[in-house]
């Protein structure tokens, strides 16, 4: 299947073309759930009564659906709870990018920008659902391990689920743009590359004789990159659900 089919593609509207240097962006589904998948992080952006905010919070993804949780006294979580339109982003930076001019310095970079209506989830299964989905989508295999949420926990907690309606992807991979007339001025120029990269596991002071790094959190090897690491365990999430 054409992966600009309508299957596989967002459509394109006003409001998530891109307009600038659109050669580098993608309405694919694949090309965008790739770059949601590898980050552990996004920023939702909303309007209370007139006023923008934009709070970093954690994100996981099921098929076209995003969800993310907080407080239940969170302003953004109160907002939401009459279903509210949102734009959730995400973005990773790899690579510092040094021209011979001010005006070609860039960065190399993927970004995903997603938007729809945000609504708390609400039916006790779906958020029970939800809150062992946020666990297992990170760290496949541990949720069996885990003692269960006592229900003061889960009420402390509020889900917010949005399925995807609109979304564009939109990334830079590649060497400096230097103009051809400043080849030779006497500037280094190329690219920095830029990673998250996991490093050696802290083990908890109080941990009870015998217990291991479990085999499930293999893909969190030291020295592997984070975005891979969430890659594989999306990946991992998505045959185990």
């Amino acid at each position: 299947m054409d992966a600009r089919s309508p299957q596989n593609s967002y459509p394109v509207t006003p409001t998530n073309k891109v307009k600038r240097m659109h050669e580098r962006g993608s309405y694919d589904r694949e090309a965008v759930y790739a770059i949601l998948d590898s980050a552990f992080l996004c920023h939702v952006a909303y309007v209370i009564d007139g006023q923008p905010y934009c709070t970093p919070t954690i994100h996981w993804r099921e098929g076209d659906w995003l969800y993310w949780h907080g407080s239940a006294a969170s302003r953004m979580l109160k907002n939401q709870k009459q279903a509210a339109p949102v734009c959730l982003t995400v973005s990773h930076l790899d690579g510092l990018v040094l021209a011979r001019s001010g005006f070609n310095h860039s960065a190399n970079y993927r970004s995903a920008m997603c938007f729809g209506t945000a609504a708390i989830v609400e039916a006790p299964e779906e958020k029970q659902k939800a809150l062992k989905g946020i666990i297992e989508r990170f760290y496949p295999g541990r949720a069996a391990e885990l003692r269960e949420n006592t229900a003061q926990e889960e009420k402390a907690t509020t889900v917010i689920g949005m399925r995807i309606e609109q979304a564009s992807a939109k990334s830079r991979a590649k060497q400096v743009g230097d103009d051809e007339e400043d080849f030779g001025i006497a500037a280094w120029a190329g690219v920095i590359p830029v990673s998250t990269v996991i490093g050696a596991p802290q083990t908890s002071p109080n941990l009870p004789e015998g217990v291991t790094f479990p085999a499930h959190l293999a893909p969190y090897r030291e020295g592997r990159r984070l975005d891979d690491a969430l890659a594989e365990c999306q990946q991992a999430y998505e045959v185990g659900a």
